[in-house]
């Protein structure tokens, strides 16, 4: 057994086991890239006639903007209008388009209770989905 030892610590034992961890590294590493350019052509060569339908996407994706100025006016989708015709306009909104979303656009300088009033009437008239729209700092 003394022998062993000593002829592998001058060197002249043979290597007794191959590290195999980079082998499999690079082995998984091609198996993913053959998995997802697989799926990509496989995606690319279907041919599928998708169904025809009567309705349009159009009317479900349909987005409404109230807009408020800093000098307190507001504007429905780019026309003026009042405080007091937005629940009408939102109303015929709303039942022209079931699905539809509110973006509501403010200056900076505009009254908060300006915004947070055309949350309340968005509300009350069923508009579930909507937004406030901000910009980013740079």
């Amino acid at each position: 057994m003394a022998s062993v030892a000593s002829s592998s610590s001058r060197g002249r034992g043979g290597i007794v086991g191959i590290n195999v961890t980079p082998m499999v590294d690079i082995v998984l590493v091609l198996l993913i890239i053959m998995m997802v350019s697989a799926t990509y052509i496989v995606s690319q060569s279907l041919k599928v006639e998708l169904p025809k339908t009567a309705s349009s996407d159009e009317a479900v994706n349909k987005v409404y903007v109230v807009t408020i100025t800093r000098e307190g006016q507001y504007l429905f989708n780019d026309k003026p209008t009042s405080k007091a015709e937005l629940p009408a306009l939102l109303r015929g909104a709303k039942a022209e388009n079931e699905a539809l979303s509110l973006v509501i656009t403010a200056d900076e300088q505009a009254r908060h209770g300006a915004v947070v009033g055309v949350i309340d009437v968005a509300k009350v008239e069923g508009i579930t989905k909507f937004a406030i729209n901000v910009e980013t700092k740079q």
